[in-house]
């Protein structure tokens, strides 16, 4: 299969994009880490490829023109039933749409935009493309996380967009919340204070499984990578920071159980 044809519920991280100055060594860097395949996909906004992992599409590659030097990061796309609606509904809870909304071929529309606090992230009205299949296998996206400064007044943004029900993890030195749609948890919200890092500013990670991180880090520094921040072990798996040759960041997890 290379059409996904559920339909998630408004508000679930669907899909997640990444546009780069240079499109075929970023296709040979993901494809040596993750072992994905690619094949042309809606070109709106100029070249793009999806990356598919067992004939599973699970994100997507983009080109950046020439003269636009934007920065170079993943960005999560939340479903939405109606792409035009959510994007006034951006604008109507305190953020921007930058782009959109706008049709992606037969596949869907889609609009991108910023939250409260600047942080980038997209939405995806689903037609005949609805998002990432076959995840929770190595080489698919399993979570995304905003970093930011604190979560109280994001979380409102979010809250407002979507019926999220925001549940906070307990712990005296740990800023974070879930969002949560039906009593399952589909993202969450790291408050990291003033360790936040100026260069990014508010944004969102997302984290990619993978069989061995360990081994996964070797890879990517061996392919042109580099290593943010060390694997480490958590409540939810051991993960590590890194970001590929173009400078866009990622984690790679071991997710636990």
């Amino acid at each position: 299969m290379t059409e996904s044809t559920a339909r998630h519920t408004p508000g679930t991280p669907c899909w997640v994009s990444l546009m780069v100055h240079g499109l075929g060594a970023t296709q040979e860097f993901y494809g040596a880490l993750f072992g994905w395949e690619f094949r042309p996909g809606p070109e709106q906004l100029g070249p793009y490829v999806r990356a598919l992992l067992d004939d599973h599409e699970v994100a997507g590659i983009g080109q950046l023109p020439a003269d636009r030097h934007l920065p170079v990061a993943w960005t999560p796309y939340l479903a939405t039933d109606d792409a035009d609606t959510t994007a006034e509904t951006i604008r109507h809870c305190g953020g921007t749409v930058g782009v959109g909304p706008l049709d992606a071929g037969e596949a869907g529309r889609m609009a991108i935009g910023s939250d409260s606090v600047g942080a980038v992230f997209g939405v995806w009205q689903a037609a005949e493309h609805s998002g990432v299949s076959g995840a929770g296998r190595p080489g698919t996206p399993v979570w995304n996380e905003l970093i930011t400064h604190e979560t109280a007044s994001v979380g409102k943004f979010y809250s407002c967009l979507f019926e999220y029900q925001e549940e906070p993890v307990v712990s005296a030195d740990f800023d974070y919340v879930t969002l949560q749609l039906d009593g399952r948890a589909v993202a969450g919200i790291h408050g990291v204070g003033d360790v936040l890092p100026r260069e990014h500013g508010p944004h969102w990670m997302t984290y990619f499984e993978v069989e061995d991180v360990d081994e996964a880090v070797v890879r990517i520094t061996e392919l042109g990578g580099d290593l943010l921040r060390a694997p480490c072990d958590s409540a939810n798996g051991r993960l590590a920071t890194v970001a590929d040759p173009e400078g866009a960041v990622f984690s790679v997890v071991r997710s636990a159980g």
